[in-house]
């Protein structure tokens, strides 16, 4: 059975801003801030406010419903260009990795000067290294944006929603 963590409001930002700030702290100045929709956007905007840089979004879809995942598939690209440019790139969490992985290949044929990942949650099963993390969890992880979503799937499946947490 899966585990749940479920994150508040508050709690995501607060791990946003200190995200951006362990970001920050690092030797490396980005031209851009690019967010792996769906779950990147939020985070990425967050990230993309504190180094005053600019921010774009790649959507990418992997996940078919709770711990179900599919081959992910990028459905739309960038608006900015990357070629010659320091590039983060950012998401809620590193699962297996996969997502991520395929990403940053996908950018890296564009030829960025620099491309580094920065995620709030790595899993420890997971197959990528992001270069920027807060925590590896265990847990699935139930962000504030995706509540009713996962509470719905939950149900469908019978699974006790008294214990949220």
């Amino acid at each position: 059975m899966t585990e749940f963590r479920y994150i508040s409001w508050p709690e995501y930002g607060n791990l946003a801003e200190a995200l951006a700030e362990k970001v920050r702290s690092g030797d490396r100045f980005f031209d851009l801030v690019i967010g792996i929709a769906r779950g990147g956007i939020p985070v990425a905007m967050v990230v993309s406010d504190h180094l005053g840089v600019k921010i774009d979004f790649i959507n990418v879809k992997s996940y078919k419903g709770i711990a179900e995942r599919s081959t992910p598939r990028i459905l739309s690209t960038l608006t900015e260009g990357i070629r010659g440019k320091s590039i983060l790139l950012v998401d809620d969490l590193v699962d297996h990795g996969v997502t991520m992985d395929i990403v940053k290949k996908h950018l890296s044929g564009r030829s960025p000067k620099l491309l580094k990942t920065a995620v709030l949650f790595k899993k420890p099963w997971s197959k990528f290294e992001p270069d920027f993390y807060l925590e590896v969890v265990d847990k699935w992880i139930v962000f504030p944006f995706e509540l009713t979503e996962v509470n719905r799937l939950r149900a469908a499946r019978g699974d006790n929603l008294e214990a949220k947490k």
